[in-house]
C-alpha cells in the first residue's frame, strides 16, 4: 500500500507532466498561430515574436510584479524582472542558438539589440544613486521614472511597427487559415503557456518541499526559471521550425517589456506604506546580480556583431555555450550563497 505521502508525490508529478504538456501544446499554437498572422498581416515574424508573443509570455512577471508594487513590495518587481531577463539571455538564447543559429537582421543590430543593453544600463544606473537628469530619487524608481519608461516603450513599439512591414510577404500553406483560427491559436497558446507554466511550478515547488529541498533553493531555481518557461518552451518550438525571427523577437520583446512597460507599470503605480520606500527599491539585488546582469546584454550584442554563417550575422552554437556556460556559473554562485 502507498502512503499519503507517496500518493502526494503522484499525484504532484502528474500534475507536473501536465503542466509541461500544457505549455508545450500552448508553444506549438503560438508558434503557428503567430506566424500566420505575421504573414497575412505582412509584417515580419520577429515584430510579432516582440509584440504578440514577447508581451504575452511576459504578463506572468506583469502579474507579480504589478501585485508587489500595489502591495508596497518593492523587492518583488524589481528582482522580478532582472532575474527574468538574465534567464531569457542566458538560458533560452543560449539553448535556441544550439539547437538553430539565430539569424540577425540589420535593424535587430542596429536597434532592437542595442536597446536591450542601454535598457539593462539605465535600470542599473538609476539603482546605483543615479539621480540620471533627475529621474532617479536615491536607490528606487520614483513615478517619474515610471512614466518615461513607459514613453520609452510606447516610442519603441511604435517605430518598430512602422518599420515592420516586409516588402515581400509569400504565400504559404499556413496563410490558408482564416485570420479568426490564427487569433485563436494564439490566445489558446498564451492560455496554455500561462496555466500550464503556472501548474508546473506550483507542482515543481511542492516536489522539491517533500524532497527536503529548503525554500532559498527552490525560490533560486525553480521559481526564478518557472515564470521564463513560456518564453523557453516557445523558443525551443520556433527554433526547431526554423523561425528564429519569431524566437528571437519573444527574447528581446520580453526584456524590453520587462523593463520598460512592466518596471514603467509598477514604478507609476507603486504604492507607498508608511515607513516603507518611495519607489522601487535594489536592496535585494547584490553586485554581482547587476554585473551579470549587464554582461548579459554585452555578450548578446558583442555575438549579434561578431558571429556570421553562410555570410549573415548570426547568433551560433558557440554563442548558446558561452550563454550556457556564463549562466551555470552565476547558479553555482547563488546556490553556493544560499545560507549567507
Amino acid at each position: 500500500m502507498l502512503t499519503n505521502e507517496e500518493k502526494e508525490m503522484i499525484i504532484q508529478i502528474l500534475i507536473l507532466i501536465a503542466g509541461l504538456a500544457l505549455v508545450v501544446f500552448g508553444a506549438d499554437m503560438l508558434v503557428e498561430g503567430s506566424s500566420s498572422i505575421a504573414r497575412k498581416a505582412g509584417l515580419s515574424e520577429f515584430l510579432i515574436g516582440m509584440t504578440i508573443v514577447g508581451i504575452g509570455t511576459s504578463l506572468p512577471e506583469l502579474v507579480v510584479s504589478l501585485n508587489g508594487a500595489l502591495q508596497g513590495n518593492a523587492d518583488i518587481a524589481i528582482g522580478n524582472v532582472i532575474g527574468s531577463n538574465l534567464f531569457n539571455v542566458l538560458l533560452i538564447l543560449g539553448v535556441t542558438a544550439i539547437i538553430s543559429p539565430i539569424g540577425i537582421s540589420s535593424e535587430n543590430l542596429h536597434k532592437d539589440i542595442p536597446l536591450n543593453f542601454i535598457a539593462s544600463v539605465l535600470l542599473v544606473a538609476l539603482g546605483m544613486h543615479c539621480t540620471l537628469f533627475g529621474i532617479g530619487t536615491e536607490d528606487s524608481l520614483s513615478k517619474v521614472s515610471g512614466l518615461i519608461f513607459l514613453t520609452v516603450f510606447i516610442s519603441y513599439l511604435a517605430i518598430s511597427i512602422r518599420q515592420g512591414k516586409e516588402e515581400d510577404s509569400g504565400e504559404t500553406e499556413a496563410d490558408s487559415r482564416k485570420v479568426w483560427v490564427s487569433i485563436v491559436m494564439v490566445l489558446a497558446g498564451l492560455a496554455g503557456l500561462i496555466f500550464g507554466g503556472r501548474f508546473f511550478v506550483d507542482s515543481a515547488c511542492e516536489i522539491a518541499r517533500m524532497s527536503g529541498m529548503s525554500d532559498k533553493f527552490i525560490a533560486v531555481t525553480i521559481l526564478a526559471g518557472g515564470t521564463s518557461l513560456p518564453e523557453l518552451v516557445t523558443c525551443v518550438v520556433a527554433a526547431l521550425k526554423k523561425k528564429d525571427q519569431l524566437a528571437l523577437g519573444n527574447i528581446i520583446g520580453s526584456n524590453i517589456s520587462n523593463i520598460f512597460l512592466i518596471l514603467g507599470c509598477s514604478a507609476a503605480m507603486f504604492h507607498k506604506t508608511p515607513g516603507g520606500p518611495s519607489g522601487l527599491t535594489f536592496s535585494g539585488m547584490t553586485a554581482v546580480d547587476l554585473t551579470v546582469f549587464i554582461l548579459s546584454g554585452v555578450v548578446l550584442w558583442t555575438s549579434a556583431f561578431t558571429g556570421k554563417s553562410k555570410d549573415r550575422r548570426t547568433i551560433g552554437k558557440f554563442d548558446g555555450i558561452s550563454f550556457l556556460a556564463i549562466e551555470a556559473i552565476y547558479m553555482f554562485f547563488l546556490i553556493s550563497n544560499l545560507n549567507q
